[in-house]
């Protein structure tokens, strides 16, 4: 018997838990510019270089980045367009939160001042 499919929303959930690991959307952040050596990445995230390595081959993996070796160096870049449009959505998305719970905290701020002037 053959296993039956993975709902969509199922996949969904499982891409976004794999794109849930702050080293992992540093990396795709970086990568949005184009293509980077891996010295690059780790000069920008600071991080062990076997904690990166683990890192990106879970995006490899996932057909998120793709790697290609000249010599020594080491060289990573997204694979589609779509996730660096993902990174952006996710940038506006954020954004407009924020702008929304800074409005709020304005709100409550005057609300509390008002009611400390009676």
């Amino acid at each position: 018997m053959g296993r039956a499919p993975v709902p969509l929303y199922q996949a969904k959930a499982e891409f976004f838990r794999m794109l849930g690991h702050p080293v992992r959307i540093r990396v795709l952040e970086l990568l949005q510019d184009g293509p980077k050596p891996v010295r690059e990445l780790l000069a920008a995230i600071e991080i062990e270089p076997s904690s990166l390595s683990q890192q990106l081959a879970v995006l490899r993996r996932y057909g998120i980045v793709s790697s290609t070796r000249t010599g020594s160096t080491v060289v990573y870049e997204l694979s589609g367009g779509d996730v660096a449009e993902l990174m952006r959505a996710a940038r506006r998305i954020l954004t407009e939160m924020l702008a929304g719970r800074n409005e709020l905290l304005e709100e409550l701020r005057g609300a509390g001042s008002a009611g400390a002037a009676r």
